[in-house]
Order: C-alpha cells, then structure tokens, then sequence
C-alpha cells in the first residue's frame, strides 16, 4: 500500500481554509532566540492555526540530547488539547522551510496518525503568495484522539548505534560547517558522528524553498543500503531527511532521538572534516 503524502501545496491548502476537520499548526522555532516563535505567531499566521511550542509540546523535560521525544501519552494528550481529533486533517508548518514542522509530522505518524501533512514552502511561501494571514489568535475546542499510547517505533538511541556502526548509513541533516567541525555553536565539540555522511536538510528544498521533485529527492538518498538512520542537532531537523525520504519513496529511515548532542554529551569519539571517518578501535 502506497504510503501517505506528507505535503500540501500552499495553493490547496487556501481551498480548504473552511474545512472544519482541518487543524492548522504553527510551529515556527528559533535556535538562539527563545519565545521568537510564539512573538511571530501573534504577529502573523495561518487564519485558525494554533502555536505549537517546540520545547514545551514535542520535547521530553529530560532525556537524550537537547530535545528528547516525550512519552507518546502526553504528546498525544498535548494534541487533543490543540484541537487535534482522530477524524482531523493535520497540517503543520514552518518558517524555516519544514524543518520543525517535519517533527510533527513524524511524530504523529510514527504513533499511527497518518492524515497528517506539512505545508510545502510553509509560511513564507504562504505569504508570498498573497495568501491570507491574520493576528487573530485562534480558540480551538479540545479534540478527542484516541492513539495508542504505544512506544516510539522508528527510533535507535546511541547504545544501538554504537553496536551498528559500519553496518548502517547514517545520515547528517547539520549545515556542513557543523558537520566537517568548522563550528558548532551548540553542542559540546565541533565535527560528526563517526561513519556518518553529509546529508544537509536544505539541499532537499528548490530555490523556492519547496521540496524537490520526487525523482531529485531520491537522487540524494538512493543507495544508502537497506538501514539508515537519520541524525542532527537534536533529533528535531533529522525528521527532514524523513520526510524528503517519504517524498522520495524511499524505505523510512531510523531516528538517531538524542543525535549529535547526545553523541557528544557521552565522551565518545568525533569526526572532523569532509570525509565520514571511523570510530576508533
């Protein structure tokens, strides 16, 4: 069975404003600037979409890395709050060309909600386009969402990575300053996972800011072999390569949770430069 589409174009979107199943989801996020995403929110969004806060909604209060998957009952819980129902058509969107909306997406449908979608070109596509936004902050009625409360599935931690390095591609979504160790402007040591190759999210988006043609996509990821897992920062733009990979019609790949700064929080080796490198013996 051919798996779901996870995007929507700005201009199918604008035909569905009125749909009352729809439920619109902002979550825009920055780095190094804490409560942004919220203030831009209340300057300007989708008409009827919800804020959704990356550290406070996707993220566990401890756990590995810098934004640890929550326990999927209280994301769920947290999505039903926002309005979000089993009978919903989710789309969530960015600023920042998908590459915190792809968290959303993956977290939803990895707990088995698949009517989920991210907007191509998010928001500033969006407006672009001429298309409506407002200031108006939207009430939505709780939703009634009845997931499973089963654990995360297509996710490896850095125990099963250690053990298959070598034996699986694992792929970087970082800038490739970060990756070759030029800088790092969060973690604690510049550089990447041993073994791990260069896959920077925004060498998935035209131009435009929208993603590749299927066919372009697939070209960046094919013949990988038959596990990949996809790593970052902090686990949150890795979904990027996912959701590209999905786009591509590729197998999905696993989600290294903590990524690079979990790696680099346990004391294990490093690798700088534009090669992937290997782990010391």
């Amino acid at each position: 069975m051919p798996m779901p589409i996870p995007l929507i174009s700005p201009e199918a979107l604008a035909n569905r404003l009125t749909d009352p199943r729809l439920r619109l989801l902002d979550v825009r996020w920055w780095l190094t600037e804490p409560g942004r995403g919220r203030r831009d929110y209340l300057a300007g969004h989708l008409p009827g979409a919800v804020w959704v806060d990356l550290d406070a909604d996707l993220t566990a209060p401890v756990g590995p890395g810098r934004h640890p998957l929550p326990h999927p009952a209280a994301f769920v819980q947290r999505m039903a709050e926002l309005g979000v129902s089993d009978d919903s058509d989710v789309v969530a969107y960015d600023d920042a060309g998908g590459t915190i909306a792809g968290r959303i997406w993956w977290m939803l449908e990895d707990l088995g909600f698949e009517a989920v979608r991210v907007l191509d070109g998010g928001l500033t596509t969006w407006a672009a386009l001429g298309l409506p936004v407002t200031m108006a902050v939207a009430e939505v009625a709780p939703g009634t969402l009845s997931l499973a409360p089963r654990p995360w599935r297509r996710v490896v931690d850095r125990a099963w990575l250690v053990a298959h390095l070598g034996r699986v591609a694992i792929l970087d979504a970082r800038a490739p300053e970060r990756y070759r160790g030029d800088t790092e402007p969060v973690d604690a040591y510049a550089g990447h996972i041993p073994t791990a190759v260069s896959r920077p999210l925004a060498g998935n988006l035209g131009p435009d800011g929208r993603f590749l043609a299927a066919a372009d996509l697939r070209a960046r990821f094919d013949g990988l072999g038959d596990r990949v897992v996809t790593s970052c920062g902090s686990g949150v733009n890795a979904c990027h390569n996912a959701l590209a990979m999905r786009v591509a019609g590729l197998p999905d790949p696993l989600l290294y949770e903590g990524s690079y700064s979990d790696w680099t929080r346990s004391g294990l080796p490093v690798a700088t430069g534009d090669e992937p490198g290997s782990m010391p013996v």
